[in-house]
């Protein structure tokens, strides 16, 4: 009896081990319905796995039954009189004597492997099925073929999936079918050659066969795939592809028809003569048909005259590229752009009175300084930019954010309080982006004039909000939460009580999965490894579980077909937090359209800065924005709507998932005025359009008109960082103020700007409306790089200034715009002054520069800086657009300092007058040295002394009046 125990042992071991695996993939799987239910897609939940489910059983049903298949009748073929039909011992017979009393084992276990890698391999490639049994035409033929782009899209790579699976298929099967024959004495290895049985030597010639008639079959399709050809100037089929490769590739596939013919004929005919001229010919076929053909034409018909032979496909390659990004309908318009501001007449023009000064990745620090409250709460690194109505209705731009959670303090971070407690951030925060306080540093001055701030929530806009908990966001750092519990005794923490040490709890009211039944705490217990969610009293009847918790993370899981945009952005809604996430349907497979890595095209300086979700580096030569997709921020429920109805790629998703995208014309009002034109399928436009704004194919093999994204200038001298693109309302020549997206382009060699581009990025008729603005190629208006410069250089001693007493200056987000009749450039400066003991540094908007062709100003207003620019002395020196509400009195040490700075600026612009006269008047130049040299020693002193004040704006030098002044700048990104 003590000796059978260890028999039983080993098996009741190895049960529960399984058990337990097949209960933890159960709780995986049920987990996953409880969730799409839960949120309501059970269709998308529903489609996919039974689509994988179908794809895995018919892949690996078909794979074993083509290797399994051959290796049964390879074994049924065996020789009668087995080894010793070709005499002798061989080294096959101690392999087959081993191996032959496990067989059966052997050959079930080995097809029960094969059978899962091809299944899984198979079910892998679901989406492929889906779009090729639901495709939807384009309407559009390909320009060599004939055929419509939905072949190429839909059909070729669920054919070259065929293809591939086949051909793993039968060489398996004559791999393993020879070692089969080989074990069985079928054939042998030995002096003078193989010696084979007849029924070996059928059965291999016929899988040999089969494998050349595939690869006839691979040729063929070859042909459809040379629209996708990278061998020309640019992607698609190139003269080399039309004139050699497509008849090279019909050419081999006849050729090996016939050879696969002599394959089979070797069926009848005995010998390895018909087999080895068949595989001779294929091999040589491909080399010199296939290979040296397409080289010899490529290397002495194309390259020494390409502009002339590759002309016809390199216009086809423009029209392509241009219709799969969307950019066929952008407007270039020549504009006569001036450089001299005496040339223009600006008085009335107010388009830029308005624009955003608060730089999204700057002023986060100041939000979270002043608005985070609590420790537990935070903001993102860089803030979204979207527009909501001023007092009088007038739509302004905002820059706003959410009061996120982040979990609950180090010292209390227990499972309790991470899971049950701290459960939800709190509010909306908001700031119009051409606003900020009055006042100087000392008086909190040049920070947000906040519409949507503090808790539970004050400010105009904030009463706008009826439902301000977030349970769903973008920096919640829990996993999952469980919610809900006893509404009679609420715990979850809603917001801390201004007054004294309390705090107000709520209890959670929306949707969820609910864990109050013994078995989903056990599957979810099992999920996340955790015996508390089983155990604790606190999880009752009435909790619910809410995890994928970040809006992009639950679009993506509902519409696993969609690409995403890496910042979704929160909007007040019908009284909700709402994440907007903007959906693309993006693809590789677009006739002669240009292909590149998506990553690459919306690289620059926001996601090198900012903590967003970089994009895959699968390369895309198609993309729409076919869905905005809408996360409501307390219940996470998810709603798609249908944003490009005329998509193909949309259509046909829609039929695999009927009833998930719902149509536009169901969104509300409210919802339309928050849409925005989305930021990563602008970057890949403008990336494709620095190129692609060139038709002509003369032109652009030339090239002398391809334009660059200018490095963002902001992020330092030494980086290749792109700068990323504004949300800003901007006013086109001729057209009304609109909130917009915006660009700059310059010369691929050259600092100057070469383009502005912008689209309207608002709901309506225009709505996605590219304008492009060209530069006259006879003026050089300065680049980006060259204002950032510009303005660097003028005024670097009163900019040091402006960093008194270690603070250091950040310039913010350098924003162009056209104006008067020519392009000027805006830019904030800011302090990055210390808040007091125990906050980290934030930066406060204390300056505004502007630039129009190479006249500078700078103010402590936008007004003033442009009427330095444009003529006019400015009116007063108030901070940019102050709230009169919080006016504080003046600052004796901030007039001292104005009046120093005015006595170095008067100094230095006397001796440069003198300098101008002819001959030039060196008494007078020597006089204003030293008028200089006693300025700035009174600066010198007024800093010993400690002056803390920010100087108001004066008139400027024209230059740095210290040659040994240099700001103690840092850089900004953001959009």
């Amino acid at each position: 009896m003590r000796l059978r125990r260890p028999r039983l042992l080993l098996p009741v071991a190895i049960a529960i081990v399984a058990i337990v695996a097949l209960f933890f993939l159960f709780s995986g799987f049920y987990t996953d319905y409880l969730w799409f239910d839960n949120v309501d897609y059970t269709t998308v939940f529903s489609g996919m796995l039974l689509t994988q489910i179908v794809l895995f059983v018919v892949g690996a049903l078909l794979m074993v039954g083509i290797v399994g298949g051959n290796m049964l009748l390879a074994f049924r073929m065996r020789p009668m009189f087995g080894p010793a039909m070709f005499g002798g011992a061989s080294g096959a017979d101690r392999y087959r004597m081993a191996l032959d009393p496990h067989r059966k084992l052997i050959f079930i276990v080995g097809m029960a492997v094969l059978a899962l890698f091809a299944g899984s391999q198979f079910a892998g490639q679901w989406k492929t099925w889906l779009q090729y049994v639901n495709g939807t035409d384009f309407g559009q033929k390909d320009p060599q073929f004939g055929l419509d782009i939905a072949f190429f899209m839909f059909d070729l790579p669920f054919i070259r999936m065929l293809l591939n699976f086949l051909f793993t298929a039968i060489v398996m099967s004559a791999i393993l079918a020879a070692i089969t024959h080989y074990l069985y004495g079928g054939f042998r290895l030995q002096s003078p050659g193989v010696h084979a049985s007849r029924a070996a030597r059928v059965h291999l010639s016929v899988l040999l066969g089969v494998f050349v008639l595939l690869k006839a079959g691979a040729y063929f399709v070859d042909r459809y795939d040379l629209v996708f050809s990278d061998r020309g100037f640019v992607h698609g089929a190139s003269y080399t592809d039309i004139n050699a490769v497509l008849p090279a590739k019909t050419i081999l596939a006849i050729i090996a028809l016939i050879c696969a013919a002599m394959f089979f004929a070797g069926v009848v005919r005995p010998g390895g003569m018909l087999p080895g001229v068949s595989f001779g010919l294929l091999v040589l076929s491909a080399v010199l048909i296939g290979g040296v053909y397409p080289a010899l034409v490529e290397q002495f018909q194309v390259k020494p005259n390409q502009q002339a032979k590759e002309s016809t496909y390199i216009k086809r390659n423009i029209d392509a590229t241009r219709q799969a990004y969307g950019i066929d309908n952008a407007e270039v318009i020549e504009y006569d752009a001036k450089e001299d501001p005496a040339q223009v007449n600006a008085a009335g023009d107010t388009s830029v009175s308005g624009v955003r000064l608060l730089d999204p990745s700057l002023v986060s620090k100041t939000f979270q300084q002043t608005q985070r409250i609590r420790g537990f709460y935070d903001f993102p690194d860089a803030l979204d930019v979207d527009r909501y109505p001023d007092t009088g209705g007038k739509m302004i731009d905002h820059v706003v954010a959410v009061r996120d959670l982040t979990g609950p303090p180090s010292e209390q971070d227990n499972w309790i309080n991470r899971h049950l407690v701290y459960t939800h951030g709190f509010g909306f925060v908001a700031a119009p982006g051409n606003k900020v306080t009055s006042g100087d540093v000392t008086t909190q001055g040049g920070l947000p004039d906040y519409d949507a701030k503090d808790l539970p929530g004050s400010g105009a806009l904030a009463e706008k909000l009826k439902e301000p908990r977030v349970y769903f966001g973008e920096q919640a750092e829990t996993e999952y939460v469980i919610a809900g519990g006893n509404p009679n005794n609420p715990q979850e923490l809603d917001y801390p009580e201004s007054a004294g040490t309390g705090q107000k709890n709520t209890t959670y009211t929306g949707v969820g999965v609910p864990v109050g039944s013994f078995f989903n705490r056990l599957v979810y217990a099992a999920k996340y490894g955790e015996v508390n969610i089983l155990l604790s009293s606190d999880v009752n009847d009435q909790s619910k579980i809410l995890y994928e918790r970040d809006p992009r993370d639950r679009v993506a899981k509902v519409a696993p077909f969609l690409t995403l945009d890496a910042n979704p952005y929160p909007a007040i809604v019908d009284g909700r937090i709402k994440w907007i996430v903007d959906g693309y349907t993006t693809s590789n497979n677009y006739p002669y359209a240009q292909s590149e890595s998506l990553e690459t095209m919306t690289r620059d300086l926001a996601v090198e800065r900012r903590v967003v979700a970089a994009q895959p580096r699968d390369k895309i030569n198609y993309m729409r924005n076919s869905v905005k997709a809408v996360v409501d921020g307390y219940d996470g429920t998810v709603t798609l709507y249908g944003w490009d109805d005329k998509d193909p790629i949309l259509k046909t998703w829609g039929k695999a998932f009927p009833g998930i995208i719902r149509p536009v014309s169901e969104m509300s009002a409210d919802l339309r005025t928050h849409v925005r034109y989305p930021e990563d399928l602008f970057k890949v436009q403008r990336y494709q359009l620095a190129r692609y704004h060139i038709e002509d194919p003369g032109a652009f093999y030339g090239g002398q008109d391809v334009w660059v994204v200018p490095r963002d200038p902001s992020a330092g001298a030494n980086n290749d960082i792109k700068q990323p693109p504004y949300y800003l309302t901007t006013t086109m020549p001729g057209g009304k103020p609109t909130f917009s997206l915006t660009t700059t382009f310059v010369p691929r060699q050259g600092p100057n700007l070469a383009a502005f581009m912008a689209v309207d990025a608002t709901a309506g008729p225009d709505y996605g409306k590219l304008r492009v603005l060209r530069m006259p190629s006879s003026t050089a208006i300065p680049g980006p790089g060259q204002a950032q410069n510009n303005f660097q250089s003028r005024f670097a001693g009163e900019l040091n200034l402006l960093g008194l007493q270690s603070s250091a200056v950040r310039y913010g987000n350098l924003l162009t715009l056209p104006y008067a009749g020519g392009l000027v450039y805006v830019e904030p400066v800011y302090i990055q002054a210390a808040a007091g003991t125990g906050q980290e540094p934030y930066p406060i908007l204390r300056r505004v520069l502007v630039s129009f062709g190479n006249k500078i100003g700078s103010a402590d207003t936008l007004e003033d800086a442009l009427k330095q620019v444009f003529g006019g002395a400015p009116a007063n020196n108030q901070p940019p657009q102050t709230n009169p509400g919080n006016q504080q009195p003046a600052n004796p040490a901030t007039t001292q300092l104005t009046q120093a700075i005015d006595a170095v600026a008067k100094a230095y612009n006397d001796g440069q007058n003198a300098l101008k006269e002819s001959p030039p008047n060196w008494t007078k130049f020597g006089e204003s040295q030293k008028a200089l040299q006693g300025a700035l020693a009174n600066l010198e002193k007024l800093k010993a002394q400690g002056t803390s004040a920010t100087p108001t704006a004066s008139a400027t030098p024209s230059a740095s009046p210290s040659p040994s002044a240099s700001p103690s700048a840092s850089p900004s990104g953001g959009s």
